[in-house]
């Protein structure tokens, strides 16, 4: 009888994508818990910063895109490290779902498919974001935004007739962003915000994040900073929640995301709309759903089971 002396093939290992700091009122409270369970489960897991040259990423069987926190101040660096490590090996949530992510000028597109968001514009000069405030009243609240953003990074609630909007718009325009106009949500700057997640098409938890931006400008307590707490879910809520990943299907043709958390308010105005789709690197929250952990490390694993071979 033969005895083969071959050491055994490698356990295929899984990236957790994130950066190399964090603010202290903005951690990742998700990836080490994470890489736990996986590892529990007998995933060779690791957490690996996106922007590290030393990391060979094929060496990487599925990569999971957690807390690349830091991408909006180097975007068009972000995007051709995900082409380049696409092309590499299995990246979730898709690169051709984060791309089209990135902008929010998908809501336009989820609305044409029937989803309700808050009233939008998209601009990309300052004299068309004065012709939007124009239409308001002065006393009016309004927020603007980027639509690439992260962390509410240039987003501010201003009266209509604030000349600081303006100054807001052109600091966006001059940076070659499009500049989203929106009536306040009162609701929205009330706290009641939530954000319900969902793991592989189900929905597992929901929490609220409170309110974060201030009137004029800025940021309550000038940083940001979420205070979330678990929250329950209505059942219009939830069915609203799987509409919009149905629609994202229907938009992308991509199938249900690893990970996807849904913004949604109730509004006396507009009813329940979409606030955002956050498809890319939204924090799950684990520390306060802490059973959702081991969801998600099985959600990785199944992925993991099927993820393609990559030769050469």
């Amino acid at each position: 009888m033969l005895v083969s002396t071959l050491d055994p093939a490698p356990s295929p290992r899984v990236g957790i994508v994130v950066t190399d700091s964090y603010p202290l009122e903005d951690l990742d409270h998700d990836t080490g818990p994470l890489v736990e369970a996986l590892r529990a489960r007998g995933v060779d897991a690791q957490a690996t910063v996106w922007h590290d040259e030393d990391v060979d990423w094929a060496d990487y069987a599925l990569l999971v895109l957690r807390s690349p926190w830091d991408y909006p101040e180097r975007v068009e660096e972000f995007t051709a490290w995900l082409a380049r490590v696409g092309a590499a090996t299995t990246v979730l949530n898709e690169p051709a779902l984060v791309a089209w992510n990135l902008d929010k000028r998908y809501l336009a597109q989820l609305e044409q498919l029937g989803v309700a968001v808050v009233p939008t514009t998209y601009r990309t000069t300052v004299d068309e974001v004065a012709r939007d405030l124009s239409a308001f009243p002065d006393a009016a609240h309004v927020v603007l935004k980027p639509s690439v953003s992260a962390g509410a990074r240039d987003t501010g609630l201003f009266r209509a007739g604030d000349p600081g909007a303006l100054e807001l718009a052109a600091r966006v325009v001059t940076g070659g962003g499009v500049v989203m106009v929106q009536p306040e949500v009162p609701e929205l700057s009330a706290g009641r915000e939530k954000a319900l997640y969902l793991i592989d098409g189900e929905l597992t938890h929901a929490i609220a994040k409170g309110a974060l931006l201030a009137p004029g400008g800025g940021l309550l307590g000038g940083t940001y900073e979420e205070h979330p707490e678990r929250v329950a879910v209505t059942p219009d809520e939830a069915a609203f929640a799987h509409r919009v990943l149905a629609a994202v299907d229907q938009a992308t043709g991509l199938g249900a995301p690893l990970y996807a958390r849904i913004d949604v308010v109730d509004s006396a105005e507009h009813g329940l709309v979409l606030l955002e789709a956050e498809l890319f690197e939204p924090a799950l929250n684990l520390h306060v759903a802490p059973e959702v952990t081991d969801v998600v490390a099985a959600a990785i694993a199944r992925r993991l089971a099927s993820a393609p071979a990559r030769v050469g």
